[in-house]
């Protein structure tokens, strides 16, 4: 099982806040995120504010978390180092 501190679990879901440098960052973060999650065919909760992202991951069919959140879970964190560069 994948687990990164950036990742806070909360009860059957685990969340994860970024914050970019700025909006147009942050939809770039969101459409990479919007590629890995079509290819799993997992799909994040993802709330944009500004700069900020919120993402929170479960797996609602199983009722609660699967290996799946976790794989997703790990590319999300390569796509926000990707962009912190």
């Amino acid at each position: 099982m994948y687990e990164a501190s950036e990742w806070a679990r909360n009860g059957d879901t685990i969340h994860r806040t970024v914050v970019a440098p700025d909006f147009r960052t942050a939809i770039a973060i969101v459409n990479d995120i919007a590629e890995q999650a079509e290819a799993l065919n997992h799909h994040p909760d993802i709330d944009i504010r500004w700069r900020t992202l919120h993402l929170a991951l479960t797996t609602h069919d199983a009722g609660g978390l699967t290996d799946l959140d976790y794989k997703l879970a790990a590319r999300i964190d390569g796509i926000v180092a990707d962009h912190q560069t």
